[in-house]
């Protein structure tokens, strides 16, 4: 991509954050997501905190948790503040009904407890993530580290039984070696093509023995804002969709 073209994604990225922080009210529990967008909402909520706005956040990540603490956002631990009021949250790929592909950046175990444990949730992203053949972005499948290559394949039967033949890859970090999640697990990448039937998916990979847990998100996003390059945002939700 070219300058211009990262510019662009940056500005979109942050118009749906600046979006979102307006949806956050003082007093507020706040889940905080992982991932560029997502850290373009931490980047902005932070001046509003040192402004005097008093949240407490749960990240979803240590990545996060080192940027919310070094931006002075209090947080604290999901078990002692549960439930959340909101959820901000980015994701990979965004379809019909604001099902979701959330993992690449491998947080997605987190990031689901902590969206199952708030009221709200809403997803901020540039349009390149609102997809018209969901399933394009490689699902990501949270597994254990005991023998692999034998989860591997009980996933690809669990696939192929709703429908889906899938090229699975085992991740691995920018050294080579096996990716590892902030939970010591692995990451396995599930190139699917397509997915349309979400729901069908995810029960079917809930019920593997290995999996740890999957990026697929349904029913958990309560809405979803999507940013422009030229600072305006659209929002998705269960109804028709709203310009700003």
């Amino acid at each position: 991509m070219n300058s211009s073209g990262d510019r662009d994604h940056a500005a979109a990225k942050r118009a749906a954050a600046a979006a979102a922080l307006g949806e956050v009210e003082p007093g507020m529990k706040l889940g905080l997501g992982t991932g560029s967008t997502a850290a373009a909402f931490v980047d902005l909520l932070g001046p509003r905190v040192r402004a005097g706005l008093d949240v407490v956040g749960v990240p979803t990540s240590l990545a996060t948790a080192a940027q919310a603490s070094g931006h002075g956002i209090r947080l604290a631990a999901l078990d002692d503040i549960a439930p959340l009021d909101l959820t901000i949250d980015g994701a990979d790929e965004i379809g019909p009904g604001l099902a979701l592909i959330k993992g690449g950046g491998g947080a997605l175990l987190r990031e689901k407890i902590v969206a199952r444990a708030s009221r709200r949730m809403i997803v901020i992203a540039d349009r390149s993530k609102q997809a018209e053949l969901f399933g394009a972005f490689p699902l990501p499948v949270e597994i254990v580290r005991f023998a692999p290559a034998t989860t591997m394949g009980w996933i690809a039967e669990a696939l192929e039984g709703v429908g889906i033949t899938a090229s699975l890859r085992l991740r691995a970090d920018a050294s080579g070696r096996h990716f590892t999640t902030d939970e010591g697990n692995l990451i396995v990448d599930c190139a699917c093509g397509r997915i349309d039937r979400p729901a069908a998916t995810a029960a079917a990979l809930s019920a593997v023995i290995g999996v740890v847990e999957h990026g697929l998100f349904v029913g958990m996003a309560t809405e979803a804002i999507i940013g422009d390059g030229d600072g305006s945002v659209r929002r998705l939700g269960r109804g028709p969709a709203s310009s700003e």
